[in-house]
């Protein structure tokens, strides 16, 4: 893929979430100047906001001067940042990604360790086996092991964490990406257990190293890409992510959304 194409494709995706969290910002701005006796349609549709980026690596607001400057860089600041909306070639991942039939029809077994508390865990190379792979090369490479997991989400049908980031604050390595989406469901739905894949939004070929557990029935609306690749679950421990959220978060881009209270390290992650 031409270096150039993967710079448009990074500074579209940078544009889109600058709108967006724009978007909420002058939402929430809004939000606190009005009565407390919010419509319900537009109490709806800061919801529908928030939803649309919980799951994306996220950072601060962006200032008008960075949005003005990604948008300058491009004719069309307004298009996807989907790689496979942005040219007619299938995008590949590269060489230090590993192959989808390194981990197709194997199930890996293992456990997550928590701040000294451990979770079972299992990846299901059979519905998804680009994300088993991925997720195996990592935990065998000790990629996990001392980072953390930055993100919690404590909101009535969106119980979250999110760990895996390589700078410990939600940003992505651009040079680790991969695709496809696999094993989405189709109800949009993510049971309590559920391992899945956090990804920069609208983009099916951007999911990264860092993951989510879910410790409550949590619905997430697909973006245009899709939803959110289900590597695996948890099968023993949940109560441990359960902990870690009725301590509480510092609030972020929301009340329900941001840094647990308790920091969370990954001591270890082991596979087999």
């Amino acid at each position: 893929m031409a270096a150039n194409s993967r710079s448009a494709r990074e500074t579209r995706r940078r544009i889109q979430q600058m709108e967006a969290k724009r978007a909420m910002r002058r939402d929430q701005e809004a939000r606190r100047k009005r009565d407390n006796l919010v419509a319900a349609g537009a109490g709806t549709a800061a919801v529908v906001l928030a939803v649309v980026l919980q799951l994306t690596a996220f950072s601060g607001n962006p200032t008008e001067e960075e949005f003005a400057a990604a948008e300058a860089g491009l004719n069309s600041p307004t298009a996807t940042a989907s790689p496979s909306a942005t040219s007619s070639v299938q995008p590949t991942n590269g060489p230090n990604i590993p192959a989808a039939d390194t981990a197709a029809g194997k199930t890996f077994t293992g456990e997550l360790v928590l701040n000294g508390s451990a979770l079972g865990v299992e990846l299901n190379g059979t519905n998804a086996p680009q994300a088993a792979a991925v997720f195996k090369s990592l935990t065998d490479e000790g990629y996990f092991n001392g980072k953390t997991c930055h993100r919690l989400t404590t909101g009535e049908s969106f119980g979250v964490l999110q760990c895996g980031s390589p700078t410990g604050d939600g940003q992505g390595d651009p040079n680790y990406t991969w695709g496809p989406l696999e094993n989405t469901p189709a109800d949009n739905t993510y049971p309590a257990g559920t391992i899945a894949v956090a990804r920069t939004g609208n983009n099916a070929y951007g999911n990264g190293t860092q993951f989510f557990i879910v410790y409550k029935d949590t619905v997430i609306p697909a973006d245009s890409a899709g939803g959110y690749s289900v590597v695996g679950k948890v099968t023993s421990g949940l109560d441990v992510v359960s902990n870690i959220a009725a301590a509480g978060i510092t609030p972020g881009s929301s009340d329900t959304d941001g840094a647990p209270v308790e920091p969370v390290t990954i001591d270890s992650f082991s596979l087999k």
